[in-house]
């Protein structure tokens, strides 16, 4: 069975006469991925998540792709993500995976400026090429202005205190798996996976809420449905680091802050991300739209996010 769901890999289940409860996944990496995504460093998350029961098992990986074990379930949509019970458990299973220390002593350090900057060169020439899209010349902010702004959220964001964690990095919602029938959920998909700021991970899937095919802001969490989700989390993540379990008013509205300044930082990596698509994917997308919008989405919140403030 062919599952069209990825918008960069090809995804293929196999199964043995009708027994769906034994899937193979085989996954053939899209053209050029390796440019974005760090094969090795996928491998490396896949079996530590696997080794502390937050991912399948890895069966096997060949040079443009891999094998796995088929997770039993249904992937979640937009509206699941906003559902009160469900918002809950995935909560709890981000504090789950941040809470694994997987670092042999060494202090990690955050893969997002690193990465951010890696893909900013990889679409650096794309604003110099005269054969180049005139889309791009025309509906991206200029290669200075992209600049600035990374070198101005390095500077800002790097100060906010977020602790860096064993993070997911591409929480949408459909790499989110819910089993009813044992009633919890897990993540899948680890190309994007590595150490990064706790805070990234969580304002990036909160972006998420508002959907891929066809993004809609207006889908953000509210504040208050922010407070109740990292509530929850904070209560999991503390008590998995085993730092007790009582949260107080300002670790969430710090925490709150940090998020929501990271979810800016998030916006422009995945707006580089599909710049670097939109010239070598073969997947049917308007990647360039997909960049428009995120770089467009940065600008128009960045001034009220910037206004939040971390409690004294």
């Amino acid at each position: 069975v062919l599952f069209t769901d990825g918008t960069t890999n090809k995804l293929v289940g196999c199964y043995v006469e009708d027994c769906l409860e034994d899937v193979v996944l085989v996954r053939v990496y899209g053209n050029k991925t390796e440019l974005i995504v760090d094969r090795d460093n996928e491998l490396k998350s896949f079996q530590v998540l696997h080794a502390n029961g937050c991912a399948p098992r890895l069966y096997c990986s060949f040079q443009n792709g891999i094998c796995y074990e088929f997770i039993q379930g249904r992937a979640l949509d937009t509206q699941d993500v906003r559902d009160p019970v469900l918002l809950r458990l995935i909560a709890r299973e981000m504090a789950r995976i941040h809470a694994i220390h997987a670092h042999n002593g060494c202090i990690p350090k955050p893969n997002l400026w690193i990465k951010m900057r890696k893909y900013f060169s990889l679409v650096a020439t794309e604003f110099t090429d005269q054969a180049s899209n005139v889309r791009i010349q025309q509906e991206v902010p200029s290669q200075e202005v992209l600049e600035q702004e990374i070198m101005w959220m390095k500077e800002h964001l790097s100060q906010l205190g977020s602790p860096v964690v064993l993070c997911h990095n591409d929480l949408l919602c459909k790499n989110i798996i819910h089993n009813a029938k044992e009633g919890h959920v897990r993540f899948i998909d680890y190309e994007y996976s590595s150490y990064n700021y706790q805070a990234f991970d969580i304002g990036n899937h909160f972006n998420e809420f508002a959907g891929m095919s066809e993004p809609d802001y207006n889908l953000y969490p509210s504040r208050e449905m922010q407070l109740d989700w990292l509530h929850t989390y904070l209560q999991a993540y503390k008590l998995f680091t085993k730092k007790g379990e009582e949260v107080s008013q300002r670790e969430l509205e710090t925490l709150y802050v940090q998020v929501n300044k990271f979810a800016l930082a998030s916006h422009f990596f995945w707006g580089f991300w599909a710049l670097i698509q939109a010239k070598y994917s073969t997947i049917e997308f308007d990647f360039l739209g997909y960049a428009v919008l995120r770089f467009n989405q940065y600008f128009k919140t960045k001034p009220a996010v910037m206004a939040l403030e971390i409690p004294k």
